[in-house]
């Protein structure tokens, strides 16, 4: 039997991604999505991957919609926390409904999901939590005073976490993408694209979505048994850490 995959905001982008490159090698793959039930029965559609709706900010939202995924495929094995929200502003700008809508879904919602999972992975010592945070929560971004914090507490929360399970047969890592090629960023003028974000790139493009989940891949599988707490980098060159 196929072991349980649940990605957060599983169904666009990065996160998406992931969802098809977990299941191209044999997880059964649940995908969680958060609002646009158009975007996610097309997924579902296209990839035959099972979608769940629920806001990952709101921790009964996530246990609720967790026991559907497991009565629906089993326990969860790996989770992949990828659910994201940015709510930009210079911080003299912020407003505290911005802070706490970032807050709430890219730190809470790791927790959020991450807690209630957890002591089933204690009990069948097995399993993988891999967080997608962000190069912005490594060297911090203008504008993203809300952003960067949250993506710098989940590399906090899963250097903390991995000595907890390590014992357990839980690995805990982190992957930070610097600017990859969704459609949110692919989205931005093509003149800012080129004269002000790649330019920054020494690689000289954007990153691929699935050069992110090829990483995620590894990182669920038994052969990074021996690899926990740590950070990967995928930002082209872009910030060394």
């Amino acid at each position: 039997m196929s072991r349980v995959a649940l990605v957060t905001g599983g169904t666009r982008g990065i996160g998406a991604a992931i969802s098809v490159a977990l299941k191209d090698v044999g997880y059964s793959v649940a995908a969680n999505y958060a609002g646009n039930d158009e975007k996610a029965q097309a997924f579902r559609e296209e990839t035959g991957i099972p979608v769940f709706k629920w806001d990952v900010s709101s921790y009964g939202a996530c246990v609720e919609g967790i026991a559907k995924v497991e009565a629906e495929l089993g326990p969860v094995e790996v989770l992949v926390n990828n659910a994201g929200i940015t709510r930009d502003a210079m911080f003299h700008k912020i407003t505290p409904e911005q802070w706490n809508e970032v807050i709430n879904t890219n730190l809470n919602g790791v927790f959020n999901m991450t807690h209630p999972i957890w002591s089933g992975m204690r009990d069948r010592n097995f399993g993988r939590v891999i967080t997608i945070s962000s190069i912005n929560g490594q060297k911090g971004q203008m504008g993203q005073a809300n952003y960067s914090a949250a993506k710098a507490g989940d590399l906090g929360f899963t250097k903390a976490l991995a000595q907890e399970g390590a014992a357990k047969g839980i690995t805990v890592n982190a992957v930070c993408p610097g600017y990859i090629g969704t459609e949110m960023v692919r989205a931005i003028p093509e003149k800012v694209l080129n004269e002000r974000i790649i330019p920054q790139i020494p690689v000289g493009r954007l990153g691929e979505p699935e050069e992110v989940a090829r990483i995620v891949v590894f990182l669920a599988s038994d052969d990074a048994g021996f690899i926990t707490g740590s950070t990967i980098s995928a930002n082209g060159g872009q910030f060394f850490v």
